[in-house]
């Protein structure tokens, strides 16, 4: 998508590290940046005791603030600011339909909880066409380094390419990581199908080699684990910048739901993490590499 990065903010402390995360990455990518506080139709404007100020007065403080907060960190980059009267997950759904991404903040590991309501991360993410980033903590250091859960299905595959995306952005490294579990009680794993021959290892870098022609300056490092999708991309995600996992697919390859997966990164990761959904395509993606 050509849209702007779209970052929901309420003025708490998780919004305003997503509304970082959002700056840094409109600045690397090129990308304007759409600044929403939604303003729910119920809440009263009358002052609040202690202050004269109405709530729009201080509706547009904090977005005021959080333009201020943008230009401090990624100055070059074309930000707007806008007051949208409605319900929160219907609004910011809306404003992901023509965005690029959109960006939210949540209440840290074990305990995601979206935006500004409880379940506004988790009623986003995977519902609307543009990838939904979810970020917990302040940013860190730079490992170089972004994780992409995949199974060779669609969404996996919109997923890869957010995360290679990101990657060249960053001047990072890709780490493509499909784990799955080996039970100990039953010849397959339930849900999972047969395991994989000792062919699979092949047929993954021949899935691979159409992403490392199309991205030849990123460095692309597969890896077969054999444990639950979601420990692995946790695992890896501590050494990570971004995790990337699509919404939901049933893989080609060997028919792993990514459903619970996406949902046991999000609420696990180390990192922020990055949910997509196909048939989503960077805006440089050639037309005639929709069958990658």
């Amino acid at each position: 998508m050509s849209g702007p990065i779209v970052v929901g903010i309420d003025g708490a402390d998780r919004a305003w590290t997503a509304l970082t995360w959002a700056a840094n990455d409109a600045a690397r990518r090129g990308r304007s940046l759409r600044i929403v506080h939604v303003r729910e139709p119920w809440q009263p404007e009358r002052p609040l005791a202690g202050t004269s100020l109405t709530l729009s007065e201080r509706c547009e403080a904090l977005l005021s603030d959080a333009v201020e907060r943008v230009r401090a960190v990624a100055p070059e980059v074309e930000t707007t600011a806008v007051l949208i009267t409605g319900a929160v997950v219907e609004r910011l759904r809306a404003e992901g339909a023509d965005a690029d991404s959109l960006l939210l903040g949540s209440r840290g590991r074990g305990a995601i909880a979206g935006l500004m309501l409880g379940s506004t991360g988790f009623a986003l993410a995977g519902h609307v066409r543009c990838p939904v980033v979810i970020v917990h903590e302040p940013p860190g250091p730079e490992r170089g380094e972004v994780v992409v859960g995949y199974d060779g299905s669609a969404d996996a595959d919109a997923a890869l390419a957010y995360a290679l995306e990101q990657a060249n952005a960053r001047g990072a490294r890709v780490r493509v990581v499909y784990g799955r579990q080996v039970s100990v009680l039953a010849p397959h794993p339930v849900g999972y199908g047969p395991l994989p021959g000792a062919g699979f290892g092949q047929e993954l870098k021949a899935a691979m080699a159409p992403w490392r022609e199309m991205y030849p300056d990123v460095p692309i490092e597969d890896s077969f684990v054999d444990r639950h999708p979601v420990p692995a991309l946790v695992r890896a995600s501590s050494g990570a910048d971004l995790a990337v996992v699509g919404s939901r697919g049933l893989s080609r390859l060997t028919a792993t739901l990514l459903g619970t997966v996406s949902h046991g990164v999000l609420q696990r990761a180390h990192c922020p993490v990055a949910v997509v959904r196909a048939p989503w395509r960077p805006s440089s993606w050639p037309p005639d590499r929709d069958g990658a």
